[in-house]
This record gives C-alpha cells, sequence and structure tokens, in this order.
C-alpha cells in the first residue's frame, strides 16, 4: 500500500504542489484514502475534483513531499513514458492518479513546516529547520550565532581600512 504525506494548503498556493482529493479513513482525522491526483491544479478544478469534506472551504490536501510507494508506481511510469504522444509528459503526479485507481492508496495528513527546495536558498531553509528540530539545536543556534558575530566583526575591520 502507497502512502504520501499531505498539508491542508490554502487556494492561492495550489500552483505549486500536487493535490489529491479522498475520504477520511473511518475512525481516524489525518489519514485519507486517495480517490484523486492532480498535479498543480488550477483553483477552478481544484474546486471541481478536490474538495475533501471536512477541510476548511479554500483548503484542499497537497503533497507535503514525503512518499512511500508500491512498485506498482515505477511500473506505471514506465508504461507512461513507453506511451508517451506528442504534448503527454509522463509524471509522478498522473502515476499516482493511476495508482489510486488500481489500489489503496493512502494520504497521511501532515501539520509540520513545508519547505520549497525549489527557490533560492530553499534546500538550506529545508536543512536549518531539520536541524533545529533535533536534539542538536542549541549546538545549532549557538554555531550560527558565532558566525553572524564573526561575519559582523570582520566587516567592521575591512571598513576601518
Amino acid at each position: 500500500m502507497a502512502v504520501s504525506a499531505v498539508q491542508a494548503t490554502r487556494e492561492g498556493l495550489l500552483p505549486n504542489f500536487g493535490a489529491v482529493s479522498g475520504k477520511r479513513i473511518h475512525g481516524r482525522n489525518d489519514l485519507y484514502s486517495i480517490e484523486h491526483v492532480i498535479e498543480k491544479p488550477t483553483p477552478t478544478e481544484a474546486e471541481q475534483r478536490l474538495m475533501v469534506p471536512g477541510l476548511r472551504a479554500g483548503y484542499y490536501l497537497c503533497f507535503f513531499g514525503i512518499h512511500v510507494l508500491t512498485p506498482d508506481v515505477m511500473d506505471i511510469l514506465d508504461d507512461e513514458v513507453k506511451n508517451a504522444t506528442d504534448g503527454h509528459v509522463a509524471t509522478i503526479s498522473s502515476a499516482l492518479g493511476q495508482l489510486a485507481r488500481k489500489e489503496q492508496y493512502l494520504a497521511l495528513e501532515m501539520n509540520d513546516y513545508r519547505t520549497n527546495v525549489g527557490v533560492k536558498y530553499g534546500l538550506l531553509n529545508a536543512q536549518l529547520a531539520l536541524a533545529f528540530s533535533g536534539n542538536d539545536r542549541d549546538e545549532i543556534t549557538a554555531m550560527l550565532m558565532e558566525m553572524l558575530l564573526l561575519r559582523e566583526h570582520y566587516a567592521g575591520e575591512r571598513s576601518k581600512q
């Protein structure tokens, strides 16, 4: 069984993420059985195909960036690449959509901080978020403070010259 992490995301951010719709698993507030997957849907498309009962109006379940996938996804992607026609590009979202029709595919809602590694300093931001959530938070903070203080010290020295 495949599982993808998702996060309730406001409509204005839809152009940045793949999104899913589905039904809550009985007895769980954070787990959904996925029915549809759309990569970067328009607000109109999301309103028509991605409404999830229980979410605030204007919010949709968007991928969080963590997936545990079955080998079937690779087979689906392979088929898509082999059968690609002009203008059609095989994507992980289209493969996940097919997977949802083929087998049970779940979405686990996460409420953690999400970073976009595709933007300037995004990877650095993700690494810092990970570092600050670990046991070495105080050590990381001290290292950053030292780096900033040394930077200011040397900038002051250069301005005196």
